[in-house]
């Protein structure tokens, strides 16, 4: 590929770069704020700062934290504030079961499978979906997926850097997308119902509150991506020169297709079990006293549900093709998994400290209360708050790598907010998928962003950073504007967004 001249919106992107890589590690930044916060509630009690909530029509004030009641409730609250922080039970849960999924290498062989046997015709679609998909294995898509789709498309006499970039552009570009729920939505259903308790202490945000939108939105990135790809980046790059390829090495071993079948059977048993507790109207899984699936056993024990379905299917899986000898190994496999979410369980300790005290003080609340009042002066509709919320979270994006990190800040300042407008906790936190995914591949702050550049290296060693995001940008663009006007249509229709998720509250 010919070395693409820098042009005003990649020197702008690599400004952002730099910008960007001066920003603090995600944790230390969580620890500025909490010290900013107790700052802030020393000033604002001082200055007398205070709202009228609309909601029951009580005055907020500023609480300080700088004094000795302050200190006592710091002290005496962060062990508990931890403890019972929403978004890190479930996520550690759900990751147990996918721990063994993936160290058994059930999760990358299905998606390789998926992948390999795609018709050429609808190879691009395959490997951008397939990307989508692989995100319920957190890291597999980048480390497996990526690189796969520059072999596949090699063997199939395509550019392989078109393949990069399509597969990149499903795992991270629709990182919030799915047909499955897994951690990333625990994450955000947990902070989001932290949030949310700032206005209504008994709201709660399920892991499925946006489960619809994100099904279908899995089919639009793909879409999207496919169309992209063909129209604009396969023209763009040309005939590919490098070393060509005629076989695809990477075909699944008789143990690993032994193993598949096995693990399938297990997981249709289990998907059998299920059924049986949902179809009939006195199904164990349903509500006891209503009958109902809103609210009932099945829902509240569906990170549950998904961490046991993923190790039964992951532990037969391992047993069948050999990865795992004993069940030594299937326990080592939950343990190295946790030993990677130390970072994370590290970041959610601080965020959790941060959200409380935002609490505490009522800085949040008192935030939230002038907020809404200044958008509802302005007379817009819910759309383009909505839209304009999403440009938002696009900006924060390039200067904030980690997506739980971003919302943790975000959450307990705009959803009470638009609580407050009749904007239901669901809708905001759908906008922030759309607005949060769509600049994930053209960011380097971004943690997989060098590893995708190196794969890119090895076809085309002119590759730069600014061809890297001149090869991206177009992917962003698409999503940001058909993923907007998904969700823009699906507030005007006022379709649910999940199958317990609302889109509006009753504001007095």
């Amino acid at each position: 590929m010919e070395q693409v001249k820098e042009s005003l919106i990649q020197r702008g992107l690599l400004r952002i770069e730099a910008w960007g890589n001066k920003l603090p590690h995600p944790t230390m930044l969580f620890i500025y704020l909490c010290g900013l916060v107790i700052g802030l509630s020393w000033l604002g009690h001082y200055l007398g700062l205070m709202a009228v909530n609309p909601v029951n029509g009580e005055q907020v004030s500023v609480v300080s934290l700088v004094n000795v009641t302050g200190l006592h409730l710091i002290l005496g609250k962060m062990v508990s504030n931890f403890m019972s922080f929403a978004p890190v039970g479930p996520v550690l849960v759900v990751m147990l079961g996918l721990g063994i999924a993936e160290r058994s290498g059930l999760i990358q062989t299905a998606l390789r499978l998926l992948v390999i046997q795609a018709p050429d015709k609808f190879l691009t679609f395959i490997v951008v979906f397939a990307g989508v998909m692989s995100s319920i294995a957190v890291d597999s898509g980048y480390v497996v997926m990526i690189p796969m789709a520059g072999l596949i498309f090699l063997a199939a006499g395509r550019h392989p850097l078109a393949g990069i970039a399509a597969c990149f552009a499903g795992v991270s570009g629709g990182f919030s997308a799915n047909l499955l729920v897994g951690p990333f939505d625990a994450i955000l259903a947990g902070i989001s119902t932290e949030a949310a308790h700032l206005i209504d202490p008994n709201y709660e945000v399920s892991a499925t509150a946006n489960y619809y939108f994100i099904v279908v939105s899995t089919l639009l990135i793909s879409a999207l991506a496919t169309v992209v790809t063909e129209r604009y980046i396969t023209p763009m790059l040309g005939e590919y020169r490098g070393a060509k390829s005629t076989q695809l090495s990477a075909e699944l071993s008789t143990e690993e297709r032994n193993g598949l079948l096995a693990a399938s059977i297990a997981g249709l048993l289990i998907l059998a079990c299920v059924l049986w507790g949902l179809i009939s109207e006195q199904g164990f899984l349903r509500h006891p006293e209503t009958g109902g699936i809103i609210k009932s056993p099945f829902m509240s024990g569906l990170i549950a549900l998904i961490a046991l379905t993923a190790a039964i299917m992951g532990s037969v899986f391992g047993k069948v093709s050999g990865r795992f000898k004993n069940h030594v190994d299937i326990i080592n496999s939950m343990e190295k998994t946790m030993a990677i979410m130390a970072t994370y369980i590290v970041l959610m300790f601080f965020a959790a400290q941060f959200v409380n005290y935002f609490s505490w003080t009522n800085l949040g609340l008192i935030f939230a209360i002038n907020g809404a009042e200044g958008l509802k002066n302005s007379g817009l509709g819910v759309v383009p708050l909505m839209l304009g919320f999403i440009f938002l979270c696009t900006f924060a994006n390039l200067f904030i790598g980690s997506a739980s990190a971003k919302w943790a800040i975000m959450a307990p300042v705009f959803i009470p907010m638009f609580m407050l407008l009749g904007v239901a906790p669901e809708v905001v936190q759908a906008a922030y998928r759309v607005g949060d995914s769509s600049t994930n591949i053209i960011t380097p702050l971004m943690p997989y962003f060098a590893l995708v550049y190196a794969f890119m290296k090895r076809y085309d060693d002119s590759v730069g950073v600014g061809t890297m995001m001149t090869l991206m940008l177009p992917y962003s663009i698409a999503f940001l504007i058909g993923w907007g006007l998904l969700l823009s249509v699906w507030l005007v229709l006022g379709i649910p967004l999940g199958p317990d998720g609302s889109l509006f509250l009753n504001v007095p």
